[in-house]
């Protein structure tokens, strides 16, 4: 008797630049990549986090600063 092999979950970090490699590599396998994705939330804090978060008196203020 024979049953079916359980699914294993492997998470990596590669480099950008081998992407289309492990992805072509994974259709011919017949595996599933996940990429996860971070929520608007999660990009916000991180600009938070960063310091990409700037100030204006008022809409003047905040376009002068677009121009600039």
């Amino acid at each position: 008797m024979q049953t079916a092999a359980l699914p294993k979950q492997v998470y990596l970090t590669i480099p950008s630049s081998d992407y289309r490699l492990i992805s072509t590599l994974s259709r011919k396998m017949g595996w599933i990549i996940h990429r996860p994705h971070k929520s608007g939330l999660q990009k916000a804090l991180d600009d938070v986090r960063a310091g990409h978060v700037y100030e204006a008196k008022d809409v003047d203020d905040l376009m002068a600063q677009l121009e600039a």
